[in-house]
């Protein structure tokens, strides 16, 4: 039952995935000009804030990700969790754990591959992400392009992340 054991080491190794990514998607070489024009955003804006606090937080949100992505792309994180009731109950904790361990054993590595963890991190970043940007971006009057530049760059995120969580977790 080890592999289904949250490695935090990995959780704030994989954040650094989507700092990587913006780094190089919102350069002057990709999608920097285009999103600044699509966002209004200024070279004197971006050069304003304090970086060190904006990349911290920016790490922060990037260790929650990182954590919750554990359970959408680690099928067998939802076995653990239905069995979790059982398992805090002393009369039943013997034979939850005793099912648990068998279907580990019989289960325990299925659909755990990068290739699998993309598709599920693809999924994810379509179906929340995506309405999440979209939905700020409607009533911030932001158009298509800025969208669209965000969720590519959630939906490649994600992608690698999912498949880096679900390959070597």
């Amino acid at each position: 039952m080890e592999q289904l054991h949250i490695n935090f080491l990995l959780v704030f190794a994989f954040a650094l995935i989507p700092l990587i990514l913006g780094m190089i998607w919102y350069s002057k070489a990709l999608f920097g000009n285009a999103w600044m024009a699509a966002s209004g955003m200024t070279e004197e804006k971006a050069k304003s804030g304090n970086m060190t606090l904006t990349i911290g937080i920016a790490y922060l949100f990037s260790v929650m990700l990182s954590f919750i992505m554990y359970s959408v792309v680690i099928h067998q994180m939802g076995f653990v969790s239905m069995l979790q009731g059982q398992l805090m109950v002393d009369a039943t904790k013997e034979s939850a754990t005793a099912f648990l361990n068998d279907g580990i054993a019989k289960y325990g590595h299925e659909f755990r591959t990068f290739k699998h963890g993309m598709l599920h991190g693809t999924i994810a970043a379509i179906f929340m992400a995506l309405p999440f940007i979209g939905t700020c971006a409607i009533f911030e009057r932001r158009g298509f392009k800025y969208i669209m530049i965000h969720s590519g760059y959630w939906i490649i995120s994600l992608m690698l992340l999912g498949g880096a969580i679900c390959q070597f977790a």
